[in-house]
């Protein structure tokens, strides 16, 4: 069975490390945690592991540091710089949720992409309501705080739900 992978080769002075990854968006969630002081490639890949590519996301975009911190071997320091330090690429990566996977070209041979059966996340619909929020003039970071909220209250919700779910969130209370 032919399977695609992302990979990462962790180049050290006495080791070589390759990691392999299904998505692309996983795959960059493990050198954005790599580069994070504090974070090395275990710490990373229990992070993933625990939360997922989606999970890490929201995670991070609701500054939720307790959920990083469910996973093994990462205390509440950790989890806390974690969150503080990604914060502005959670709205980035969570755009990038939505892609699918590229052809991948091989000594010159093009390899047909595997149909890959993706759990419906909303990725595509999470990165649409993203863009539609920072278009109306919403900051990164509160933009994806509210579509990450909407998206957990509302699952597998359209794009339309989302926006105005998030809309609602980013209202002033008064």
């Amino acid at each position: 069975e032919a399977v695609a992978l992302y990979t990462d080769l962790l180049v050290r002075e006495d080791l070589l490390q390759l990691f392999g990854f299904t998505s692309l968006v996983e795959k960059e969630w493990h050198r954005l945690l790599m580069g994070v002081q504090g974070i090395g490639a275990k710490a990373s890949m229990a992070i993933l592991g625990t939360l997922g590519p989606d999970g890490v996301s929201r995670a991070i975009a609701l500054g939720d540091w307790s959920a990083v911190k469910a996973a093994p071997g990462v205390g509440p320091k950790i989890a806390q710089r974690v969150v503080n330090e990604l914060k502005g690429k959670a709205p980035s990566m969570m755009a990038m949720s939505g892609e699918s996977l590229a052809t991948v070209v091989d000594d010159g041979a093009v390899v047909e992409p595997v149909a890959v059966a993706v759990a419906p996340s909303g990725g595509g619909a999470q990165a649409e309501a993203l863009s539609a929020l920072q278009n109306l003039g919403y900051g990164p970071g509160e933009a994806a705080s509210s579509v990450a909220q909407a998206a957990g209250a509302h699952e597998g919700a359209d794009v339309s739900v989302l926006i105005r779910e998030a809309l609602k969130l980013l209202a002033p209370k008064g």
